[in-house]
């Protein structure tokens, strides 16, 4: 009971904080809070449902959830270097028409982070989700559902100003870092490969848990 009312608060105070934000990357750092209540969903589930696929649900969460917030903070790297700080909502004005890479790549992890299929963070939702409909949590999957329009709202009003809006400055990004881009587009690749073809990672997790008991 404790930790089912500590996912119901985490979820509901990050999610909340996040939509008060202006600032994009203090946006991305309050929905972290409320991605830690989903995961939280897990290990409740965990209790009355089948205990290996709840904790490989958790393990699949983390493990997905580190590609799709990995790449949005690279986003937010990449428009540091390029002279925008990224910090507020108005630095991702018509991302699109300046930088077309960046816009698609932060299109795809902001998609994943609010759980929009065919990403990683739809997959990893739907197996926390059904680990808790296993356990009997009907009310707190309702909950958490709820939680997530609350997210889609947030994280589509970025998308909405990269691509429906006309930045104020037409400059074209043109600066290159391999590098970061490397690690840019094996975020992108995780995050896609993940919410396409789950099952293969949530077995391997499942017998990993199996395989502790």
């Amino acid at each position: 009971m404790l930790i089912t009312i500590l996912a119901v608060l985490t979820m509901t105070v990050g999610n909340l904080a996040a939509l008060a934000q202006k600032s994009v990357k203090r946006m991305l750092a309050y929905s972290s809070i409320a991605h830690v209540g989903y995961i939280l969903i897990g290990i409740v589930a965990s209790v009355n449902g089948q205990f290996d696929r709840a904790i490989s649900s958790v393990l699949f969460y983390l493990f997905a959830y580190t590609f799709m917030n990995i790449g949005a903070f690279g986003i937010l790297i990449f428009m540091s270097r390029e002279g925008v700080q990224g910090e507020n909502l108005d630095d991702f004005t018509g991302l699109s028409r300046r930088s077309p890479a960046a816009a698609l790549a932060m299109l795809i992890f902001l998609f994943s982070l609010a759980g929009i299929p065919p990403t990683a963070g739809f997959a990893a939702k739907l197996s926390i989700f059904y680990a808790a409909v296993q356990g009997g949590y009907y009310t707190l999957v309702v909950i958490a559902v709820l939680n997530s329009a609350v997210a889609a709202y947030y994280y589509l009003r970025v998308i909405i100003v990269m691509y429906m809006q006309e930045p104020e400055v037409e400059t074209a990004f043109t600066g290159t870092s391999p590098l970061l881009w490397a690690g840019i587009a094996l975020a992108m690749a995780g995050t896609i490969v993940l919410g396409v073809l789950p099952g293969g990672l949530l077995e391997a997790a499942r017998l990993s848990v199996m395989s502790l008991l």
